[in-house]
Parts: C-alpha cells; structure tokens; sequence
C-alpha cells in the first residue's frame, strides 16, 4: 500500500469514476484499475462496486475512506514539517563540547542563540575532544567545539574563540605579586598540569625549547579540578584565562604571564562536510561564529576544511 495508491482511492470516490479520475490524472484507466484493485488485494475486501457502468463504495470502501483520508493528511503534514525546518529555526540541536569551554567560553553563545531561536530546543553533550570528534562523525551530534587544530578532511571547522594561557596562583602567592614572572622563578614551586590535550603539548614544548624542567606535582584530567586544588594552594598551573575570569575579578586567584611564553586556547566549531545544515543549525552557526576575532589579527576568522 502506497500514497499514490490511496490518492487515486481518494479521487475514484470523490469523482465516482475511474475513466474521469484517470482523466484528470492523466494515467490511462487500466491503470487506476489496476492500482485500485492492487488496494483492494492488501486491504482484503472490494472498496467500489462497479455493476452497470456505476461507480459506488462498497461498505469496506466507506469503512477505509477515513483512515485513507488521515494517512494522506499526515504525509502533507510530514513534508509540511520538513519543509519549515529548512525554512524557519525550530527543532533540536544537538552540540557536544568539553566541560571547560561549556562553562566558561560557551554560555554567552547559547543565552543569545536561545534569545532569538525560542523555539530551537538546545541539547549540550559533555564529552572530551575524542568523543566529541567520534560523535560528529558518527552523526550522533550536529556539533561540536573541540581545541584546534583538527585535522579530518571529514570535517568543516569555523574558528570561534582564543585566549592566551596564563600561569594561575592563588591571591596569595608570592608569584602572584607580579604581573610577569621569569622562567627560573615557576621552577622554586610545584607545578599541576592537566594530563594530556594540546594546551599541554604547548607548554610542554614551552619548558623543552629553553631546557627546563618544571616540578610537576600532580597531573589530571580535568581543568576544573586542576583550578580547584590552585585555589586550595596546593601549587600553581596554566589555564586558559576564560576559565579563571570569574576567580580572579573576585580575587581568589591572580593571573600571571610567563616571559616569553605565548601560549594560546583555540577553539572551533565542526560539523560534517557533506551535512545540510536545517535553518536552525545556520541560525546556530551564524551566532556562534559572530564577532569572533583573534586577539591577535582583529580579524573574523573564516571557516575552512580540516
């Protein structure tokens, strides 16, 4: 059973003849003969006498008249659907994204897009750079924001923020009465790092390039956590500045550069190459990508494959 089958169900009756619905179709009548008697084969009883050259319902036909009529109702209804969700932002959309850029670079990109998109309903998944990259792939998200760089030729990334990684002390911390401090000096304290992601390899590469060897006390997974134990005064560590802003204007912690260190917190949102965006993911897009500059260029950074 198909649509075009009950549509011609739908005209017989109305018209009461196959020869003028095939008419106005302009199939021949074998033809609607054929699709009718197709119908009456998967529904298991005549719909239509045809005794005298009349057309007329048989009771089975008058019983299925009004499911045939609410099947054709719901496919217009259907494409009806599809259709606004490329013209007008409605919907789910789905963005998967770390712990730290959704608490601290994300939350003013999402109250604006909800601002204007109302009726978009926003579904943030936490996850780390590798699920997020898998989830994209995979199809299972319709974004994500991960550290730059990426590179799969899968994937279209538009740049989105940057801010510098600083060294973070706590208020009271003698490296916290400066706002610079020399290489040497870090070395007289312990050090906690996050374990692994690019801002580590950044400042690894950092400590390589002028032969030192920082005292790393702890290392762990989480930039949240590793904020926390600063706090605490268990040692100082790199963050990105977005994520200490609030610490800082409050004065618990104190931000502090390294001379000669420049080390940046990239991030970009990706999504598949091949995937038609719906109005709602443009929408999305268009906000997040919108007045984003490097501190650096002042210059809108454009998309670009991976």
């Amino acid at each position: 059973m198909d649509f075009e089958q009950l549509r011609t169900f739908q005209l017989v009756s109305r018209l009461k003849s196959f020869s003028r619905a095939a008419s106005q179709l302009g199939i021949t009548q074998p033809a609607i003969s054929a699709q009718i008697r197709s119908l009456e084969t998967e529904v298991g009883a005549r719909l239509f006498d045809r005794e005298g050259g009349k057309v007329s319902m048989t009771a089975a036909g008058r019983l299925f008249e009004p499911f045939a009529e609410h099947c054709l109702q719901c496919q217009s209804h259907i494409f009806a659907g599809i259709s606004e969700l490329y013209r007008s932002p409605r919907g789910v959309l789905s963005v998967s994204t770390s712990e730290a850029a959704s608490l601290y670079v994300l939350p003013q990109v999402f109250a604006e897009f909800k601002k204007l998109y109302s009726r978009v309903q926003l579904s943030i998944v936490r996850a780390e750079r590798t699920r997020t990259l898998e989830s994209i792939v995979n199809r299972e998200v319709d974004f994500g924001i991960v550290s730059l760089p990426v590179r799969d030729n899968r994937l279209m990334v538009h740049a989105i923020h940057r801010d510098e990684v600083v060294l973070v002390a706590p208020a009271s911390h003698p490296l916290a009465l400066t706002s610079s401090v020399e290489l040497d000096q870090i070395m007289q304290f312990p050090l906690l790092m996050t374990r692994q992601g690019s801002q580590r390899q950044k400042i690894d590469q950092f400590f390589q390039s002028k032969d030192a060897r920082p005292r790393i006390a702890m290392e762990l997974e989480s930039s949240e956590l590793l904020k926390r134990l600063i706090a605490a005064g268990i040692g100082v560590g790199f963050l990105p500045q977005a994520n200490v802003a609030h610490d800082v204007a409050a004065g618990e912690l104190k931000t502090v550069r390294v001379s000669g260190m420049h080390v940046y917190r990239e991030l970009g949102l990706i999504c598949l190459k091949d995937k038609r965006l719906t109005r709602a993911e443009h929408a999305f897009l268009e906000v997040a990508t919108r007045g984003t500059a490097g501190p650096e260029t002042g210059t809108k950074p454009k998309p670009h494959s991976a």
